[in-house]
């Protein structure tokens, strides 16, 4: 099969002929259909975050396909069925998952960091972890499912807890922040978005967005939001994952304000400890999605509740995958998918 292969960092994925994979034990073999490139992506090839597994590796972990082969004893989805593949697979057994952590779970699994990812023309995946997708939900285009929509969903719904009617900031509207503000909209929060990229605040409008600020042309963020709110926010999720928009996102927060932290780095970020004690701030961290949610995220998006085609910014071959770097290198649009297929 055709694959886009990492070697290390600082190095162009290198597209070469390699074997089939096999589905083992219990696993499903994945024709797939659309795997999106992601920031993630960015951090092995461009920042030396190190994989799990070392290079050579596939990238890749946002995964939709067709089934099209079967392990032994591999109970689920049958052949030809539309698919999901879930970003982190989790083991399944420790305290975490039995608590319905799966996502944190110390043992998991990802595609394209422990395992070969989505980059390729055929994955495997572990039978009982491959959801279904309806036909309503585009194939193609669902594979952004497995992280882009289910990681803010995750952060949205579960780590703060949002409700109908709270203001909510959200600090980056990139390819996740972009989702956080219309899941945020979605079940009725007050959303305000905060970018430096005029045409992502305008999609962030079009997604539910009631008032946009554009970072870059508002010395005091706090002031901006407290002059919307009256009090400043209930809920920050800062999307971006520097000190900086760390700090911005912190000082929007009323009292008893909650801060959600779904951006990566690996920097430390100074906190007003003062301010948290006093004012009784709630700092939190999200990462992925839990296994059980997959499919009440999937099943937003059929009912058009959560839209897809918005933060699309286009579809690429996998012999185009550099271009397709490039383009999120840049800065500009949301989310790019791959599609392996010829």
């Amino acid at each position: 099969m055709r694959a886009a292969v990492f070697t290390g960092p600082g190095q162009p994925l290198a597209l070469r002929e390699v074997p089939d994979p096999v589905p083992g034990k219990g696993e499903l073999l994945v024709k797939v259909a659309g795997c999106g490139l992601c920031h993630t992506d960015l951090h092995y090839l461009d920042h030396g975050v190190a994989t799990a597994h070392p290079p050579p590796l596939i990238l890749g972990h946002e995964i939709s396909g067709t089934v099209v082969g079967e392990g032994e004893g591999a109970h689920g989805p049958k052949t030809a069925s539309h698919v999901l593949l879930p970003a982190v697979i989790p083991c399944g057994e420790c305290s975490l998952c039995r608590t319905g952590r799966g996502n944190i779970c110390s043992k998991m699994r990802m595609f394209g960091n422990h395992i070969d990812g989505g980059f390729a023309e055929l994955v495997v995946a572990p039978a009982q972890e491959v959801i279904p997708l309806p036909p309503e939900v585009p194939l193609v285009r669902g594979s952004i499912i497995a992280d882009a929509i289910s990681t803010p969903y995750h952060a949205v719904v579960n780590r703060a807890a949002v409700r109908a009617g709270e203001w909510v900031v959200v600090v980056g509207c990139g390819g996740v922040g972009i989702n956080a503000v219309q899941i945020a909209a979605a079940i009725g929060a007050q959303v305000i978005a905060v970018d430096l990229n005029p045409t992502k605040l305008k999609a962030a409008a079009h997604l539910g967005a009631v008032e946009t600020i554009n970072a870059a042309q508002t010395p005091d963020l706090a002031k901006a939001v407290r002059s919307i709110t009256g009090e400043g926010a209930d809920v920050a999720f800062e999307a971006v994952g520097t000190p900086t928009t760390v700090a911005s996102a912190v000082s929007t927060l009323r009292r008893g304000g909650r801060l959600c932290l779904i951006g990566y780095s690996a920097q430390s970020a100074p906190l007003p400890l003062n301010k948290i004690m006093f004012l009784e701030y709630t700092i939190m961290g999200s990462l992925g999605c839990r296994p059980v949610d997959y499919p009440k995220v999937v099943d937003l998006v059929r009912r058009g509740k959560v839209r897809l085609d918005p933060v699309i910014s286009s579809e690429v071959p996998l012999a185009r995958i550099e271009d397709a770097l490039r383009q999120i290198r840049s800065g500009e649009g949301f989310r790019t998918i791959v599609v392996p297929a010829p």
